[in-house]
């Protein structure tokens, strides 16, 4: 499916509102002068508010799984608005709020 591409200054959460940036942006291709990002570099996340009764902390890095099929960056797919991330170590997803909507990747 279609979605618009990941670029540094995306606005991405976790699901309990931590804010989640990328470690590494791909700084090969530019969308509207941020790099994009890539399912290979890991996210971080900041300010996440869960407090599990189980103890397995809060989101503090996040991976994506799913991304472009047809679109790569050096070697690696990118990160779209309809892709998918999990969340370490709760396995929540990360949800992109806001990004760029001039270049799609399917």
């Amino acid at each position: 499916m279609p979605g618009p591409i990941l670029h540094l200054g995306a606005t991405i959460t976790c699901a309990h509102g931590g804010q989640a940036l990328p470690t590494v942006p791909s700084p090969r291709v530019m969308v509207t002068g941020m790099p994009i990002t890539t399912i290979q570099a890991p996210y971080t996340v900041a300010g996440c508010a869960f407090v599990p009764p189980a103890g397995n902390g809060p989101c503090v890095t996040a991976q994506w799984t799913i991304g472009a099929v047809r679109v790569m960056s050096m070697g690696a797919p990118v990160c779209i608005l309809t892709g998918m991330a999990m969340c370490v170590p709760t396995s929540t997803p990360l949800l992109p709020v806001q990004a760029q909507t001039r270049v799609l990747a399917t």
